[in-house]
């Protein structure tokens, strides 16, 4: 199954070599192409891609603006020049499947895309080690109470680590299956669309550190 995709940013060599990469891969396709915020939610809900890859400065409406719109319609991943923390945050609340850097490389981004369409969801490791290395005390963390049991916690830490369902049943020797469970069961208690969800939880209430504290 080909997974069709958009592309905006209003760089043309931008798009070009994007379309590039993932023309080149057998099971995907780039299906259109935007140069403005405005345009971009346009043409994905006239082509109704699998995946929007989308910049965040761009003229009309910038990239966090396109997300609100259109997470909920499809995956949306954001592909940029800028890590600011608050990009980073705004675009995962607002739903985004993904937060790439554009000097991450080919093989990030087409591994973005794939994240996208498995229901996961990939961030460049670069901002996820300053993330998780930032001192609690600098996270914006909210009173510590909180829903969640101490082994949901723990799945907590691992999905804001960025394992797969696979990956954190090895760590906790417990199935897939069941690890999958404990996400769904977390996703409801933290009211939240999906792991990116949660992971922003867990960096805004200090869940997360660079150990298991």
């Amino acid at each position: 199954m080909t997974t069709r995709i958009l592309i905006a940013d209003d760089q043309e060599d931008i798009r070009s070599g994007f379309r590039l990469i993932l023309d080149s891969q057998p099971d995907m396709t780039v299906v259109g192409e935007a140069s403005d915020g405005r345009s971009a939610v346009a043409l994905a809900r006239e082509l109704r891609p699998d995946v929007v890859l989308t910049d965040i400065r761009m003229p009309l409406l910038d990239g966090l603006e396109v997300t609100r719109l259109l997470a909920s319609e499809t995956r949306v991943v954001v592909v940029t020049t800028f890590d600011l923390d608050e990009y980073v945050h705004t675009a995962l609340r607002e739903g985004a499947c993904g937060f790439l850097l554009k000097r991450s490389g080919p093989a990030l981004l087409i591994e973005g895309v794939r994240a996208a369409m498995a229901g996961d969801t990939l961030i460049s490791p670069q901002i996820t080690v300053r993330l998780l290395s930032r001192p609690a005390r600098e996270r914006r963390i909210a009173p510590v109470a909180h829903p969640l049991t101490e082994r949901e916690v723990e799945i907590v830490r691992l999905v804001a680590k960025g394992h797969t369902n696979a990956e954190i049943g090895a760590e906790l020797f417990i199935s897939a299956g069941t690890a999958k469970t404990h996400v769904a069961n977390v996703q409801a208690k933290l009211a939240v669309r999906n792991r990116v969800g949660i992971a922003t939880w867990a960096w805004e209430h200090g869940v997360v550190g660079t150990d298991r504290s």
